[in-house]
């Protein structure tokens, strides 16, 4: 994985893992990268400093364990701020968009795949068994971190 550092046209810095620069590139010219901030799809790699190992990097090694912080733009959590915020973005579009069909998710994701019923957005909630069944059928869901609302 390469962690790049990400800058947006509105001058908004953050960071993006990719498996390789080939991935960047292809995710850039697809428009599928925005910044977390103001949601701006014109982004581009930062000027990054490289990491450098040195005689001396020993010394870290060897030295007591630093306690935990958590560090700025964090939540206590540890999830980034900016990230909480994308992720009750992506719940906001999901809520607004699809319908909620609770702990029938894997029944109705089965009934759409199989064309019993018109295919459509749905979110909700499944087991680890219905998951499994959906898989053996070949149902692409994604599962998403499903974080407080941005109201609450």
């Amino acid at each position: 994985m390469i962690r790049y550092e990400l800058r947006c046209n509105a001058g908004h810095e953050f960071e993006g893992w990719f498996p390789g620069s080939a991935a960047f590139e292809q995710q850039a010219r697809r428009g599928l990268l925005s910044c977390p901030q103001c949601g701006s799809a014109e982004v581009t790699r930062a000027l990054m400093a490289p990491a450098v190992h040195t005689a001396g990097s020993h010394l870290a090694r060897d030295a007591p364990p630093q306690p935990a912080v958590t560090p700025p733009g964090h939540a206590s959590g540890g999830v980034p701020d900016a990230m909480t915020a994308l992720l009750q973005k992506i719940r906001h579009t999901v809520e607004e968009h699809c319908d909620d069909v609770g702990d029938r998710f894997a029944e109705e994701a089965l009934d759409m795949h199989r064309g019993r019923t018109e295919a459509r957005g749905i979110y909700g909630s499944m087991t680890p068994q219905e998951q499994a069944e959906l898989d053996e059928e070949g149902v692409e869901v994604h599962a998403i971190p499903w974080v407080r609302r941005a109201d609450s």
